[in-house]
C-alpha cells in the first residue's frame, strides 16, 4: 500500500497540464516502464487534495459532535431545571412546561423511538451469550459513517489518463489514515467526546471497532485500486522491486486484520484478558508499520500518525496520575464469597470521596498471586459515597480467570449472608482475608439523572444489581437528606435472580433505601424475580405461566438456561398482556413466611395475574415471585400513572436490556407520547454487564 500513491486523491481535475497516457510506451523497455511508473507514481497534486478530504472527514466529525453537545447540554439544563422547580415545591416539576420544553420533549420522544429500538433475538443458547445486534440507533449512525467517508472517497474522483485507479487509491489512502485519531479518541478513558457529549468511553467502543473496520475497508479499496492501476499496464512487479511502500503496507495490513478479527465478540469472551494484552501489543506494531510505509513525498500525512501517538500518551498519563492519586493510601479490600458463585468485596481507607452512582473501576489484586499485580477487572460500585461509610462495595460474578480466582480467594462465611443487626461487627467476624487492592477509576455514571424524573423504575438480573441498587440508594439519599424535594413520586425496583436467598447479598442495602424512600413520601415497591427456586413453587398456589412449555407443578423454570449459566438464565420472556395493571395487581396471590402479618401490610404492585407473592422476614419491603418479569405489564403501570417524565433503567444480560427497549419503544407509539394525546415522555438507559 502506497501512501505516496495512497495519500491523496480527488478531482475531475488530474493535476497535469495533460492526463497520463500510455500511449507509445514500450513496456518492454526497463527504462521507458521505470519512467511510466515514476509518472503514475506522481503524487504532487494527488496529495493536496487527499489532504483536503481527509480534513473534510474531521469538518464532518466535529460537526456531528457539536450537534451532540448541544442536545446534551440542553438536557442537562433541563434536568436541572426540574430539581430547582421541585426544590421550589412547583407542581409537576418533570413535565414540560412551556412551548420550547414541548417542542424539544416531542422531538427527544420521536428521537427515541428511532433509536432505542433493539432486534437482539432474547432467546438465544448459551453458547451464543456474546451475540448482540446494535440498537437501531447506533446502526443508523454507523451506516451514516459508512456513507460519508465513501462519499468522500467517490465524490468528484475521475482523474482522466492513466492515474484514474491511481488517484481512488492515493485518496482512499488519505481518508483511511485521517481514521487513526478517531480510533484513537473513541478508546481514550479521558477524552474530548465524553466531555463534550457526556457519552462515557465505554459506551463509544462500539463505535471505536467500527471506525477501524471502516478504516480496515479503505484500506482495502487503497491497496486494491493501486494494484489495478500497476496490473493495467504490467508494473506490478516492477513497483514491488522498486518500492519500499508495497511491502511495509502489506504488514500494515496484517496488523490492522488481525486487531478487526481479535475485536469480535467470541473472540473477546473466550479471555478478554489475553485479548487486551495482544491487542495493545498489535497497535503498537501497526503504528511502526504505518510510518515506515508512509512516503517521504506525502510527509503531512504523518500528522495524523503523530496526533494519536500524542493523544495516547496524554490518556495514558491522565491515567496514571489518577491511579497515583486514587491509591495514594494503602487500600485494603476484604472478601466474603456469596451464595450463588459470586464474591463480595469492600474497599477501605481509598482516597475516593466522590463518585456518581453507577460508576465502575477497574480493580486489580497484586495479593492473589500469579499475574494478579497485571490483571485487572472493571467492577460496578454498588454503594454510594455515603451509604457505607465511604467504602466501595462491589458484587463480582465467577465466572473464569481472574474473577474466579477472586471467588476462590475469599473467605467462606455464611455468617456473612445473614442480615446482622450490626454490620460493622458481623463484616468484622465474617471477613477474615485482607488484600492489598489497586484501582483506576471511578469511570462511567454519566447516565441521566434519575431523581430528575416523575416515576423511576430499576430492572436488574444478576449482579447488573449493582448498577441499579447504586442508583437507588443515590435516590433515598438524595430524598432524605437536606429536606430537598425530588420531582421523583414513585420508584419500581425489580431484581430477576435464579434463588430468592441471593437477596440477603444486598439485603440491608434495600432494607435502609425503602426506608429512606418511604420517610419522604416516595411511593417504593421492590420485587425480586425467582427463576430457578423451588422454594417459591411449594406454596399450595396455581403456578404462573410464564411464556415455556415446562409444568410448573413439578419445579421452577429453568428451561432458558443450564444450570451454570446464571447471568443467561436471568433473561426477559415474552409477556401475556393484561388489560390494565390494576386488574394485575388485585388477582395476585400472597404468601406469607412464617409470619402471617406480612401479607396484609403487602401492596403487590409489580405482580402479574393470578401470581403468587412470597413475602420474607428478612426482607419485608420486598416481594418475591417465581418466574421472569413481565416487563410489558411493570412499564405500562409505571407510565400510566406518571405525572411527568418517567425513566427506565437496566442492567443485566444483553437479551433483557433488548427486550425492555423493544417494549419502551412500543409504548411510547401505542401512547403516542409527547404527539397530542397527554403521554408523557419515558427516558432508558441500558447499562450492559456483557
Amino acid at each position: 500500500m502506497d501512501m505516496g500513491m495512497g495519500s491523496s486523491g480527488m478531482g475531475g481535475d488530474s493535476g497535469t497540464s495533460e492526463p497520463l497516457s500510455p500511449v507509445g510506451v514500450d513496456f518492454s523497455d526497463p527504462d521507458q516502464a521505470s519512467a511510466f511508473l515514476s509518472a503514475l507514481l506522481n503524487d504532487e497534486e494527488l496529495k493536496v487534495i487527499g489532504n483536503a478530504y481527509a480534513r473534510y472527514f474531521w469538518y464532518g466529525v466535529a460537526v456531528v459532535v457539536a450537534i451532540a453537545a448541544v442536545f446534551h447540554w440542553t438536557r442537562v439544563l433541563t434536568l436541572h431545571m426540574r430539581l430547582r422547580a421541585a426544590a421550589r415545591r412547583e407542581e409537576a416539576p418533570a413535565r414540560p412546561k412551556g412551548i420550547m420544553a414541548e417542542f424539544f420533549a416531542t422531538i427527544t420522544a420521536i428521537a427515541r423511538e428511532v433509536t432505542y429500538f433493539d432486534i437482539t433475538p432474547y432467546r438465544l443458547p448459551s453458547k451464543l451469550r456474546w451475540f448482540r445486534i446494535p440498537p437501531i440507533g447506533t446502526i443508523a449512525l454507523l451506516l451514516a459513517y459508512l456513507a460519508f467517508v465513501l462519499a468522500l472517497e467517490f465524490t468528484n474522483n475521475s482523474v482522466p489518463g492513466a492515474q484514474f485507479w491511481q488517484a481512488r487509491g492515493v485518496r482512499a489512502g488519505w481518508l483511511a489514515v485521517a481514521q487513526v485519531p478517531l480510533i484513537i479518541l473513541l478508546v481514550g478513558r479521558n477524552n474530548l467526546f465524553t466531555l463534550t457529549t457526556g457519552v462515557s468511553y465505554e459506551r463509544l467502543n462500539v463505535l471505536h471497532r467500527w471506525s477501524a473496520r471502516i478504516m480496515l475497508l479503505l484500506v482495502v479499496l487503497h491497496f486494491s485500486f493501486q494494484s489495478k492501476a500497476w496490473s493495467t499496464y504490467g508494473l506490478m512487479k516492477l513497483e514491488w522491486s522498486t518500492d519500499t511502500c508495497p511491502p511495509t503496507g502489506i504488514a500494515a495490513f496484517a496488523l490492522l486484520l488481525w486487531m478487526n478479527l481479535s475485536t469480535l465478540a467470541p473472540f473477546r469472551f473466550w479471555s478478554y484478558e489475553f485479548f487486551v494484552w495482544q491487542h495493545l501489543i498489535t497497535f503498537f506494531g501497526f503504528i511502526i508499520a504505518v510510518m515506515f510505509h508512509l512516503p517521504s513525498t506525502a510527509l503531512w500525512s504523518r500528522i495524523y500518525i503523530y496526533i494519536p501517538i500524542a493523544l495516547y500518551i496524554v490518556d495514558r498519563l491522565l491515567r496514571w496520575a489518577w491511579l497515583a492519586f486514587s491509591n495514594k493510601r494503602r487500600c485494603r479490600a476484604t472478601m466474603t464469597k456469596l451464595n450463588g458463585d459470586a464474591t463480595k468485596i469492600v474497599l477501605r481507607n481509598t482516597a475516593l470521596k466522590r463518585w456518581r452512582p453507577g460508576s465502575w473501576v477497574h480493580l486489580s489484586l497484586p495479593g492473589l498471586g500469579g499475574f494478579g499485580w497485571a490483571q485487572t477487572h472493571p467492577a460496578t460500585i454498588l454503594s454510594t459515597p455515603t451509604s457505607h461509610g465511604g467504602d466501595l462495595v462491589f458484587i463480582l460474578k465467577g465466572h473464569k480467570g481472574f474473577t474466579k480466582r477472586i471467588m476462590d480467594s475469599a473467605n467462606d462465611s455464611t455468617e456473612a449472608l445473614l442480615p446482622p443487626t450490626d454490620p460493622e461487627r458481623a463484616q468484622g467476624k465474617a471477613q477474615t482475608k485482607v488484600y492489598r487492592a489497586v484501582l483506576n477509576g471511578p469511570y462511567g455514571g454519566h447516565h441521566q439523572d434519575f431523581a430528575a424524573f416523575d416515576s423511576v423504575c430499576l430492572i436488574a438480573g444478576s449482579t447488573g444489581i449493582t448498577f441499579t441498587l447504586a442508583v437507588l440508594q443515590d435516590l433515598a439519599e438524595r430524598a432524605a437528606n437536606g429536606g430537598r424535594k425530588l420531582p421523583v413520586r414513585r420508584v419500581r425496583f425489580v431484581w430477576c435472580v435464579k434463588e430468592h436467598d441471593r437477596a440477603k447479598w444486598i439485603s440491608n442495602e434495600l432494607t435502609a433505601a425503602v426506608a429512606k424512600l418511604e420517610q419522604a413520601d416516595i411511593d417504593v415497591a421492590i420485587m425480586i424475580r425467582a427463576t430457578c427456586d423451588e422454594s417459591l413453587t411449594e406454596q399450595n398456589v396455581e403456578p404462573m405461566v410464564c411464556g415455556c412449555a415446562c409444568d410448573k407443578s413439578q419445579g421452577p423454570c429453568c428451561c432458558a438456561a443450564p444450570p451454570d449459566e446464571d447471568d443467561e438464565a436471568e433473561k426477559a420472556a415474552t409477556e401475556k398482556p393484561v388489560s390494565s395493571s390494576a386488574e394485575a395487581r388485585s388477582t395476585a396471590v400472597v404468601v406469607a413466611e412464617k409470619d402471617p402479618s406480612l401479607a396484609a401490610s403487602t401492596r403487590p404492585i409489580l405482580s402479574s395475574q393470578n401470581e403468587a407473592i412470597i413475602k420474607r422476614s428478612w426482607l419485608p419491603c420486598a416481594d418475591f415471585c417465581s418466574g421472569r418479569p413481565m416487563l410489558r405489564e411493570i412499564l405500562i403501570e409505571l407510565l400510566e400513572d406518571a405525572d411527568g417524565e418517567s425513566a427506565v433503567g437496566v442492567c443485566g444480560p444483553v437479551s433483557m436490556g433488548a427486550e425492555v427497549r423493544r417494549h419502551v419503544v412500543r409504548l411510547s407509539d401505542e401512547r403516542a407520547i409527547h404527539k397530542g394525546s397527554g403521554a408523557q415522555g419515558c427516558y432508558l438507559h441500558v447499562e450492559s454487564f456483557s
